[in-house]
């Protein structure tokens, strides 16, 4: 091997284990100050419990002096917001898709790809003020007119807002699934007599589900970790709740709560925020890990 290929290698290594060696880094962080949490509140009241109140009083005769730290709530708001935005990129994602991929000229192509990616590259927190300033008044006003409460700030407001975020994402993902898909398929299904749209919805879709699946997952991770759209549009009350009028929040939201302002790392409080964020990087893992297996299933069925 020549000298310079011994060198290019050599940086490839190192920049590969600087990556793992980061990663491992991180996990360790956040493991160990996790335990340290856990060494102090009952991780069985932390994973178990139904009231969030992390408020440390003062002095142990004031109300609330030993907190409250019920993770349940901000499980149930992450959940709650996520599945209102899935239900709002995935029909819209995988429709885009499925017209991009099977129905569109190249010229509709080139034009709806680049909006699609200003979609995409829109900062969050123009999506929140978006769901702050004219979402929420809108659904508040709808509400009123059919006689229904809904909250200033709302997981609904949230999941819808988060939701367009999201179809930019699915539909390039879908997109790739469907275009993955052999065009064996699709001859040999119009061969047999079905139109296009036929041989889309009972042949092409049902054979890039795998691809379709892991972008899902894949969304729906990015929608867990999500902030500044909640801030704005759900706010910070952990509310235990699945009631979508509702104010709710999430974990990424009270970990930024937590670990605003000076904090002293020996507070429970400030604990909280890497107990939580431990919690959050094991949910996302799962998801991550089964979008991955059902992507390498897909390969290997079409390669």
């Amino acid at each position: 091997m020549a000298i310079r290929e011994r060198a290019l290698l050599g940086v490839l290594i190192l920049a590969t284990s600087m990556a793992v060696v980061t990663t491992i880094g991180i996990v360790a962080a956040i493991l160990v100050e996790s335990l340290r949490f856990f060494s102090i509140i009952d991780p069985s009241s932390f994973f178990f419990g139904t009231l969030w109140s992390p408020q440390i009083a003062i002095r142990e005769d004031q109300a609330g002096a030993a907190g409250s730290f019920g993770f349940i709530p901000l499980l149930v708001g992450t959940l709650l917001i996520t599945l209102i935005s899935l239900a709002v990129a995935v029909p819209m994602g995988l429709a885009i898709a499925v017209y991009l991929s099977e129905f569109a000229s190249s010229r509709t192509r080139g034009q709806i790809k680049p909006i699609l990616e200003i979609l995409a590259g829109i900062p969050t927190i123009v999506y929140g003020f978006f769901a702050l300033v004219t979402l929420s008044p809108i659904l508040r006003d709808l509400g009123a007119e059919l006689g229904v409460e809904v909250a200033g700030e709302s997981a609904l407001a949230a999941g819808l807002v988060m939701g367009m975020m999201l179809i930019p994402f699915i539909a390039s993902l879908s997109e790739d699934a469907l275009f993955a898909v052999p065009d064996s398929l699709r001859h040999g299904a119009i061969g047999l007599g079905s139109t296009q749209l036929e041989a889309t919805a009972r042949v092409i879709i049902p054979a890039s589900l795998p691809g379709i699946a892991a972008g899902i997952l894949l969304a729906s991770s990015r929608a867990i970790g999500e902030t500044m759209i909640v801030v704005m549009a759900a706010g910070i009350a952990a509310h235990l709740t699945i009631n979508p009028l509702e104010a709710v929040t999430t974990v990424t939201v009270q970990i930024v709560t937590l670990l605003i302002g000076d904090q002293e790392f020996d507070d429970p409080k400030t604990l909280a925020a890497f107990a939580l964020g431990l919690s959050l990087f094991a949910l996302t893992l799962v998801l991550n890990i089964i979008a991955l297996h059902i992507v390498k299933r897909y390969r290997q069925s079409y390669e």
